[in-house]
């Protein structure tokens, strides 16, 4: 008994109505740059845990911590 091609097309109509194909063709632009950026975003992390020299190079390129160096001088007060 499942779902029939008539019934999802049926569906599908009434979607479109409700919302129109531009805030749909919006929504599904959206979804797919956000399913890339994760899919990005999660390759980026596997690289990074498999090459030792990219954390050797994070570790080196450590943000200011306060206590540790000088702070940098605002030269407009000079």
């Amino acid at each position: 008994m499942g779902i029939s091609i008539w019934q999802l097309l049926i569906v599908l109509g009434i979607v479109i109505l409700l919302f129109g194909t531009k805030k749909l063709r919006n929504i599904g632009s959206d979804l797919g740059g956000a399913i890339r950026g994760f899919k990005k975003s999660m390759s980026d992390e596997d690289k990074k845990d498999s090459d030792p020299d990219a954390i050797e190079e994070n570790a080196e390129a450590k943000p200011y911590e306060a206590g540790t160096e000088e702070k940098p001088r605002d030269k407009s007060h000079s």
